[in-house]
């Protein structure tokens, strides 16, 4: 996926709104070097208008060598004969207005074909989205909302979703489906080096959806084995066969929820509205920003969001300083649903809960509303950008 690169974090979005769904946005160059170690598949570089001009052919030159196969896009303010001599100089691909939202988008599909053809005759490798599903608290119906939207959006055409369970000591996922799995991801460990689709196809377990599950070990002992380099190299080759890799994390910043953290595109945090996971979402929203991960690619959805309980979404989003994409009522119809092994977008797709999923999976897939009678139910969707 693209990358952006602007010290102004307004220019960044303004440049997202005009790049493919997925693309994310860094604030300095000197942070490029190691982004780009850890995303071999990052086909484009986008210098924004605000990037010093030397510094941004410093870049191009210095990727031209590294990373032939990555694209540099130079956005201007301004262009004009010397700037683009320079920039063909130094190894940029394209130079566009910064004004031109059409031009970039059309640089960064030259980019993405140029990328394919280069990879040779099999063409580029496929690249799905990574999505995590994260609460810091227990409790919240992070694993139920993980099912289903992994379900919603598999359920939204042709497309290849895998739900992972990487709560690794207490998964809940095959329970939720009432799957029986024979393997689980504990049968990967030792695997590191030589780990591919084809050994871990035979781990996965096929939902009658046509969902495919990985899921978490049996016994919580088994977590310690379960090594970070597993977590990434399992996501990372999952996402060159699945168009969604969903990933249900532990309620925790262990090792191996910051790695699976680290590989995603978009995160999903779960929250109740009570006081003290209130406290602790606001807190894992501060660690991630430290962090640096997803900072412009996170969803905020309530569970159980009834009125009565004296927090509404409005202080929610003054308390948490980010916006309520979505909010799901409390609803028995859920609970029975689960309980019977038939999520609720599979039992009850009419259902308000249903119709709210559908329309998040739909902002996560950078579509527009699916359903204009949705629009009623997630009038709490504030969360929307252009994408394509």
């Amino acid at each position: 996926m693209p990358v952006v690169i602007d010290p102004n974090s307004g220019v960044i979005n303004t440049l997202l709104g005009a790049l493919p769904p997925g693309t994310h946005g860094v604030e300095s160059s000197d942070r490029l070097g190691p982004w780009l170690d850890n995303r071999p598949d990052e086909y484009l570089v986008v210098l924004g208008p605000t990037v010093e001009l030397e510094e941004a052919l410093s870049v191009c030159d210095g990727l031209r060598f590294s990373r032939p196969t990555t694209s540099v896009v130079l956005v201007r303010d301004v262009v004009d004969t010397d700037v683009l001599t320079r920039a063909m100089h130094s190894g940029a691909r394209d130079v566009v207005l910064s004004a031109d939202e059409n031009a970039i988008d059309a640089a960064a599909d030259r980019a993405r074909q140029l990328w394919q053809a280069l990879r040779g005759p099999g063409g580029a490798a496929h690249t799905g989205k990574v999505i995590s599903i994260f609460s810091p608290k227990g409790g919240v119906g992070k694993t139920t909302m993980a099912v289903n939207l992994a379900l919603a959006l598999g359920d939204r055409g042709a497309r290849q979703v895998c739900l992972v369970d990487l709560d690794l000591a207490f998964g809940d996922v095959a329970i939720t489906m009432q799957l029986f799995p024979s393997h689980s991801i504990e049968h990967a460990v030792g695997s590191e080096d030589t780990l591919d689709y084809g050994s871990i196809d035979g781990l996965l377990t096929r939902h009658d959806s046509g969902l495919m599950v990985m899921a978490a070990p049996n016994l919580p002992d088994a977590r310690d084995r379960i090594s970070p380099t597993l977590v990434s190299r399992m996501v990372r080759t999952l996402k060159e066969k699945y168009d969604y890799v969903i990933l249900d994390t532990a309620p925790a910043f262990d090792e191996q929820t910051l790695t699976a953290l680290d590989e995603t595109d978009d995160l999903v945090m779960v929250a109740t509205l009570d006081v003290p996971t209130l406290k602790n979402v606001k807190v894992a929203l501060e660690t991630l920003d430290m962090l640096d991960i997803t900072r412009d690619h996170r969803f905020l959805l309530l569970n159980r969001a009834d009125d009565a309980v004296g927090i509404s979404a409005e202080k929610v989003e003054a308390i948490l300083g980010m916006p309520v994409t979505a909010r799901i009522s409390t609803s028995i119809d859920i609970a029975a649903a689960t309980n019977a092994g038939r999520p609720i977008v599979m039992s009850a797709p009419d259902h308000p809960s249903s119709k709210t999923l559908r329309t998040l999976a739909a902002s996560l897939a950078g579509e527009e509303n699916p359903d204009p009678d949705d629009e009623a139910d997630d009038s709490n969707s504030r969360r929307r950008r252009k994408r394509r």
